[in-house]
């Protein structure tokens, strides 16, 4: 029910938040010496942007707050995610990291708060829109091949993500959400075209052969199936024909993307059947990896229950607790990638076990409000609703339980906004519902603004620093690079290695120092240092 009546600052928010889901899949740059961060930095920027401009559009008429178990539980969350920051060793990274999760779930509460004012379907779609366009990149570029250099090569195809299993995620946190659309679509048209989208995105994770995306999918369906039959005498009379129309439509996508002749060149003879047969393999391969990963990821946790290291300080962090031949290291002795492959891995050695604690409290939280919304629907709208929120947070724990996914800006726009705009209930196990006056009101607003100005400036910084470098690559532009975006390893260790070669010891210093002190692990800078006669 809304709090008051919409207002034309409800709407614009609304279209902030569905305009930002559209760009954050969008969003690239074409600075390929700068591999995925060229898709993740221009995503975090749009990220803080639609999480601050929105924040600011709902706090502008909000009478009155609601807060229940589950927004305790991510508020607390938070401010131990904060204090984690505070004690990195890389602030830089931290605050990164913390950045992604502050927007996230700012945004959680801007879609439960615009869908208590009637525009929780809008924002759904919204974001329905934007999970298709992001799975038919993937497709322009499995059956176009390189069709234009915002899409990278190297894990194809990831379309505008960069990577398959990237764009794989997203799909699969945004299919239970996509399933509701097509059974409530109010018009044949809108059937017609939610069904398409689906096969779209079908098709897309199937070429995607991402198990992560696979496996939180089954997950996710086994849970809606079983949802469905529970409430099956309500449920049955409106989308019995919509729900064939839907299974026709996913099983000739996936046939397309199994026969169809596509440009991704895969080693494999049979990269389907192996990446199937392949999917709960823990004795070989990623799956063997993985399990190190954990193990080693788990004993850097145990130091530092309270805390962990740092938000984003996996990476800093982890050489030091890795076993010989770690998988997850690379040549240089730093790790392959800056998180490990599970979100909950990272959570729990980044952030400690209070925190996250809390936050699977908070989930678990969401999965019982699916089921009292479940059990006490009287229309079949509200019971595919409830459904759809259950199934959005199984397909966001399945997909991080493997991989990197509320780690990064896309899923974690696409992910909290759905849950909030899905559940927007407030947990019956409790509630507070303060008064906003308007000097709190103020002070929010003044928060909010100054917040995501500082969030939206870091990651222009970030972009303006690949710009210069990529503008020429000399050692003038790596150096003024450098003062852009200060917290830049990559940039930092170019730079040294440059002063290096033209023999200039005193600046090859000062930035191996600086780099040095980002990842005091890596080899690279310490190398540096002993050539110019410092250890």
């Amino acid at each position: 029910m809304s709090l008051v009546p919409t207002s034309r600052f409800d709407r614009a928010a609304a279209f902030v938040v569905v305009l930002g889901a559209v760009a954050v899949v969008l969003a690239a740059l074409p600075f390929k010496a700068f591999d995925l961060d060229r898709f993740f930095i221009p995503k975090e920027l749009v990220l803080h942007l639609t999480a601050a401009i929105s924040a600011l559009l709902v706090l502008e008429r909000l009478p009155r707050a609601s807060f229940g178990v589950v927004d305790v539980m991510l508020g607390g969350y938070l401010l131990l995610g904060l204090a984690s920051s505070l004690f990195a060793d890389n602030w830089w990274l931290a605050a990164r990291g913390f950045a992604i999760t502050l927007s996230g779930v700012t945004l959680f509460w801007v879609a439960r708060t615009l869908a208590r004012q009637g525009l929780a379907r809008p924002l759904v779609v919204g974001l329905c829109v934007a999970v298709v366009l992001g799975s038919a990149t993937a497709l322009a570029q499995a059956y176009m091949g390189a069709i234009t250099e915002y899409a990278s090569l190297a894990r194809a195809p990831g379309g505008t993500f960069g990577n398959r299993n990237f764009m794989a995620h997203l799909s699969a946190i945004g299919t239970p959400a996509l399933v509701y659309v097509t059974l409530t679509a109010r018009r044949r048209w809108g059937v017609a075209l939610s069904a398409l989208g689906l096969g779209i995105v079908a098709a897309a994770v199937v070429l995607s052969r991402s198990r992560a995306a696979w496996l939180s999918l089954a997950v996710a369906g086994g849970l809606l199936l079983l949802g469905a039959i529970w409430r099956r005498g309500l449920l049955a009379p409106a989308v019995g024909r919509r729900a064939l129309l839907l299974v026709a439509m996913v099983a000739g996508a996936v046939a397309a993307a199994l026969f169809v002749p596509n440009r991704l060149e895969w080693k494999s003879d049979s990269p389907y059947l192996e990446s199937v047969t392949g999917v709960v393999n823990y004795r070989s391969g990623s799956g063997r990896g993985r399990l190190i990963q954990y193990r080693n990821t788990f004993k850097m946790a145990m130091r530092a229950p309270l805390l962990g290291v740092g938000p984003g300080n996996w990476a800093v962090r982890y050489p030091r607790v890795a076993s010989p031949e770690d998988p997850s290291l690379n040549d240089e002795g730093m790790t392959a990638n800056p998180w490990p492959s599970s979100d909950w891995a990272a959570f729990l050695s980044e952030r400690g076990i209070p925190a996250t604690l809390l936050l699977a409290a908070a989930m678990v939280g969401m999965l019982a409000i699916a089921a009292f919304r479940l059990r006490d629907a009287r229309r079949p709208e509200e019971a595919l609703e409830a459904l759809a929120l259950a199934g959005t947070v199984a397909a966001t724990l399945g997909t991080g339980a493997f991989d990197a996914v509320l780690l990064l800006a896309a899923p974690s726009l696409v992910a909290w906004t759905l849950l909030g705009a899905l559940g927007a209930t407030v947990s019956p196990l409790a509630r507070w519902s303060p008064v906003i006056e308007p000097p709190r009101r103020r002070i929010a607003m003044v928060a909010v603004g100054a917040i995501g100005l500082l969030l939206a400036v870091r990651s222009g910084s970030q972009i303006t620093g690949m710009a210069i470098y990529d503008a020429s690559g000399s050692w003038r532009s790596l150096e003024r690079a450098t003062r852009a975006d200060p917290g830049s390893y990559r940039l930092r260790i170019r730079a040294a290695e440059s002063a290096l070669a033209r023999g200039d010891c005193r600046r090859a210093r000062a930035q191996a120092t600086a780099a040095r002190e980002l990842f005091p692990s890596a080899p690279a800078p310490k190398r540096v240092l002993r050539r110019c006669g410092r250890r």
